[in-house]
């Protein structure tokens, strides 16, 4: 039986996970398009700083952002004068730090799908009178769909498993930002392995068939190409 408060946890997983995924697929997409397109060395930088996620330690990211965050912060600063609340320990602040950690795991499959599209598919649309926006709904999202599936299939299930982010710029608070891996570890430190063995048990098939489904369906050939 699954306790109240790890319903709770799990729907504010859920929200979080959801609301983070759109925010990326905003966010990430011009940044993909864009480096799809610029060669040079500004490319390279901001294909570093995007990437950088991937090897930096959950807990270095988070301690920064909550610098950032605190009242005293360049971001806390803004957001405190714009709303006239604390941003760190915050719900919103989960969101911000979500969509900066998986910022590589949706902008990268983008990318990559973009820079296979051929040009002269853009030029043809060009000589019937289509403008950027134009190509891009008409050439680039119908070619590059599946990517699309994929990098909002790979942001959200990297936010569910957040923890070391979470942590520094949420805290755990019950209902607004404990999520799945805090209380986890929670029930973990307080010796409640049943409890942990449901939910640990639960995003591990969650994971597993969230990669089934990418590698069974094709959709995962980033991936596949490194392995």
């Amino acid at each position: 039986m699954i306790a109240p408060e790890d319903l709770t946890a799990i729907w504010v997983t859920l929200k979080l996970a959801a609301i983070s995924t759109i925010f990326l697929l905003i966010i990430g997409t011009p940044i993909a398009w864009w480096l799809a397109q610029k060669p040079g060395q500004a490319k390279k930088i901001i294909e570093a700083i995007v990437a950088l996620p991937l090897i930096l330690p959950p807990t270095v990211l988070g301690f920064y952002l909550l610098i950032a965050f605190a009242p005293s912060g360049a971001i806390g600063q803004l957001w405190l004068s714009l709303t006239g609340n604390s941003l760190a320990f915050t719900f919103s602040a989960l969101v911000i730090g979500s969509v900066i950690y998986s910022l590589p795991f949706v902008v990268q499959p983008l990318q990559s799908a973009f820079s296979q599209i051929p040009r002269e598919l853009y030029e043809a649309a060009d000589t019937m009178g289509a403008g950027p926006l134009d190509q891009f709904f008409s050439v680039t999202v119908p070619i590059a769909q599946r990517s699309f599936i994929t990098a909002a299939s790979l942001g959200f299930a990297h936010t569910v498993g957040e923890f070391g982010v979470i942590l520094m710029i949420g805290g755990n608070i019950p209902g607004e930002t404990q999520v799945l891996s805090l209380i986890l570890y929670e029930h973990v430190e307080t010796l409640q392995y049943a409890q942990a063995h449901s939910l640990a048990g639960g995003l591990l098939v969650f994971s597993f068939l969230m990669l089934y489904w990418l590698y069974s369906s094709d959709r995962f050939a980033i991936l596949k190409a490194r392995s």
